[in-house]
């Protein structure tokens, strides 16, 4: 089933939301300690990571990132232990809901036109409900 997959995305009763992207940078930063090496993983400036960062750690009561100015501890940023079960929290949500979707996606996947190209429909391939307009 590599061809189809599902992505999680939670919003947060404060309108806060939180899904791969956002935990893709987390990751990042846990692994390069730095916020702006997180944001070259990702091709984005440094201002919409930090921006990221600082939703984060407003969106929750506990902060999701800790970051030290001028890089005096020999490092630029880390989660915090919260961040880091957020991290791990959301990835095993994740996993249980793909596991748990399982034979559900296999049927949409059977169900799907492969020979389908997003942006190249045509009046010629357009499927009508059977109704009158």
């Amino acid at each position: 089933m590599s061809s189809l997959r599902i992505s999680l995305r939670v919003y947060l009763p404060n309108g806060a939301r939180i899904g791969p992207g956002k935990i893709g940078l987390l990751e990042a930063i846990q692994t390069r300690r730095s916020i702006s090496a997180a944001a070259r993983d990702f091709d984005m400036s440094y201002r919409r990571a930090w921006l990221l960062v600082d939703e984060m750690n407003h969106a929750f009561n506990e902060a999701v990132v800790e970051t030290y100015p001028g890089r005096s501890h020999g490092t630029g940023a880390q989660l915090t232990p919260f961040g880091e079960r957020l991290v791990a929290q959301f990835r095993a949500v994740e996993r249980r809901a793909v596991k748990s979707a399982d034979g559900a996606l296999e049927e949409i996947l059977k169900a799907s036109n492969a020979d389908f190209v997003p942006g190249e429909t045509t009046q010629s391939h357009r499927r009508t409900s059977g109704r009158d307009a």
